[in-house]
């Protein structure tokens, strides 16, 4: 009875959805203040069906209901609690539920927290929300329903994907999903810009929040696949450009440019139509995201490979959304007039040069991405774009943003003195600079990319500090930096938190130490300055799997250093293997073990990795997220806002339409 209720929530949730789109942009065209108002409840109730509709679903998959086909398919009674909810998402009727419910959590966010926003623009950034709810319903409703029943219910599940079957991937998905969604906040309020024919300072200021808060979570949400891959599939490796790693680094890196851009707005109110655009393309590449994993048309241990009617589908909406907005931009550009007038050295500039720089950065991986697709489509040709394109293609845009990010940031508005500005800069060189000989001189491996690396890592670092250094003034008022905006503190710890993540991108692809080979029981070998010994490999059964559980010791020189516990699970119901990897997590290496299997001589192979700064790369992230949580608190995002609102909703009292 429940899933019914589930069922039918959902589809209430789509005629309320309807509503929501239709009147509110209706009554804000007509100036009628009764359908604006119909917004918010809509979205507040649209909320509450779906999140009622989510419930159900996850208590089908707590109580193991086998009657659910979904249930079947993705879980099973012997699996723990944690994997019975998180297989509610790790499949695509799931997560597409999910997804929904995100897209009407975040409107149901605007109906709530919203009221700083003048009336007619809040109605309209509902009602375009409320339609990529319409879009999103229709589309799980008409092919990808989850609560489909089995007219003979088995006696238990085939039980979910045991690559899902980790925390890592348990959490990931719905802060991916944050980002994604998130973004269609920004791309609401784009639209509702461009229907209300202005872009202003204010509306800078209130876009940012809704951007920041969908890049924070786009960054939980990639730093958490990565450590996943790096942990759970056994090679050692934290990127490897799949197409749908691909899928969420794009929108992240469009996030990254609205962000930068929405500053110019409401700072210097220039550079309008260019953020308009910037996001659109977010969300559209959110959407090219989803189709990408949704459609089949790719291969991906991430991707839910489903039949190519779920990809027209998707295609379309993403046609509708991405066609529809591109071409209302066309028509309405020209009136986004730019009052702020810059010289060629200026921080508008920089800021300008950063969106390019991370705009063409997304588009190199975007093309790498679809130019298999594209050549299978259209020549016949099976072609693989793999690492060493992407590397080549991408680092040098980022580079480059990394070294003019310090500088970008001290640079003063309208006019700035490009030599005045590298002086202040001179301590951050020489640090930079004494990095790279350092490495350099200690390296073994005479390489340019680690010193590069961390040299550049540590130019971030030591620039955005001296940027909130520069702010105590010329006597070094060291108590001025206690009564910044938590926005400043923000920016010093996502930019740091970016270098420190440079910084072990460079250590761990410049340094790392591979070893394979085949060890008996009770033999010790050396890698890397660590002598190693497998001392025992026993079969254990764990609540769904069966694994073969090694025990290796680990010393560096005379003194143990750890015991590893490196892992090959075997699922019966999935007949599927995964590697579960022994690592010594360290703050400047890793000692990263893996148990394969046993060999015709009675040994094991082993492969053994070195990782050094291995996690810098995850550090850096969770720095960048506090410095983008940090910067969501400033006060100065509400107390402006409201201000602003109070202003128009004068001028929407005088001009005949009432007030809030």
């Amino acid at each position: 009875m429940l899933v019914e209720l589930g069922h039918f929530a959902l589809i209430l949730a789509f005629f309320v959805a309807i509503a929501q789109t239709v009147l509110p942009l209706w009554g804000a065209h007509t100036g009628r203040r009764a359908f604006m108002a119909v917004g918010e409840p809509a979205a507040v109730v649209q909320l509450a069906l779906i999140a009622f509709s989510f419930g159900a679903l996850t208590y089908a998959f707590v109580t193991s209901d086998f009657s659910l086909k979904l249930v079947v398919e993705n879980s099973h009674t012997l699996k723990p609690m944690l994997y019975k909810v998180s297989g509610v998402w790790g499949n695509h009727e799931g997560s597409m539920l999910l997804w929904i419910l995100i897209v009407a959590l975040f409107g149901g966010a605007a109906a709530l927290f919203g009221s700083n926003l003048p009336v007619t623009l809040r109605a309209r950034v509902l009602g375009i929300q409320g339609s990529i709810g319409v879009a999103f319903l229709a589309f799980i409703l008409f092919t990808s329903n989850p609560f489909l029943r089995l007219q003979f219910p088995p006696m238990n599940g085939d039980d979910l994907n045991p690559l899902l079957q980790d925390p890592g991937l348990a959490f990931h998905p719905p802060f991916l999903y944050l980002g994604y969604v998130g973004l269609s906040m920004t791309f609401s309020f784009a639209v509702a810009a461009l229907l209300e024919g202005r872009v202003d300072a204010a509306w800078g200021r209130w876009v940012r929040p809704w951007t920041l808060a969908a890049w924070v979570f786009l960054t939980i949400g990639i730093g958490l696949g990565s450590w996943w891959a790096y942990y759970e599939l056994g090679w050692g490796g934290f990127w490897f450009w799949d197409p749908v790693e691909n899928a969420s680094f794009m929108p992240w890196l469009f996030a990254a440019a609205l962000l930068h851009s929405a500053v110019v707005v409401e700072k210097r109110e220039s550079l309008k139509a260019w953020t308009i655009l910037l996001a659109i393309l977010a969300f559209g590449f959110s959407l090219i995201g989803t189709f990408l994993v949704r459609s089949g048309v790719i291969t991906s241990v991430h991707a839910f490979a489903n039949d190519p009617e779920r990809g027209v589908f998707i295609l379309l909406i993403l046609a509708i959304f991405m066609g529809g907005s591109l071409v209302l931009f066309s028509m309405r550009a020209s009136a986004m007039t730019a009052k702020g007038v810059f010289s060629m050295v200026s921080r508008e500039t920089a800021l300008l040069t950063n969106n390019i720089l991370l705009a063409v950065a997304a588009f190199v991986v975007f093309i790498g991405t679809i130019w298999p697709l594209v050549a299978e489509a259209f020549w016949d040709r099976k072609l693989s774009v793999g690492a060493p394109f992407f590397d080549a293609a991408f680092t040098p845009f980022f580079t480059i943003l990394a070294f003019i990010l310090p500088v970008g940031a001290m640079m003063a508005w309208k006019r700035a003195r490009l030599g005045a500005t590298l002086k202040k800069l001179i301590p951050s060189m020489v640090l930079a600079l004494a990095v790279f000989g350092l490495i350099w001189s200690i390296q073994t491996q005479k390489t340019l990319l680690g010193p590069i690396g961390l040299a550049l890592g540590m130019w971030l670092i030591a620039g955005a500090c001296q940027d909130l250094l520069a702010k105590t003034g010329k006597a070094r008022d060291l108590s001025r930096l206690f009564r910044l905006p938590r926005a400043d503190w923000g920016r010093l710890f996502a930019h740091g938190g970016l270098g420190v993540t440079i910084a072990g991108i460079a250590g761990l692809t410049a340094w790392s130490v591979e070893d394979i080979r085949v060890v008996n029981i009770g033999e010790t070998f050396e890698v890397s300055g660590y002598t190693i010994s497998l001392d025992q490999v026993e079969r254990k059964q764990g609540p769904n799997y069966i694994t073969t559980m090694a025990s290796m010791s680990v010393f560096a020189g005379d003194k143990k250093v750890a015991t590893l516990y490196p892992e090959k699970r075997n699922y019966p119901v999935q007949q599927m293997p995964t590697t579960e990897a022994g690592i010594d997590n360290g703050f400047l290496r890793d000692v990263y073990l893996v148990i394969g299997d046993v060999q015709a001589n009675g040994g094991w192979a082993v492969r053994t990795y070195i990782k050094p700064l291995a996690n810098w790369i995850w550090g850096g992230t969770i720095i960048m997220s506090f410095g983008g949580f940090l910067s969501l608190t400033d006060r100065r995002y509400r107390v402006a806002a409201g201000a602003r609102r109070r202003k128009d909703a004068a001028k929407v009292a005088t001009a005949g339409v009432p007030a809030e």
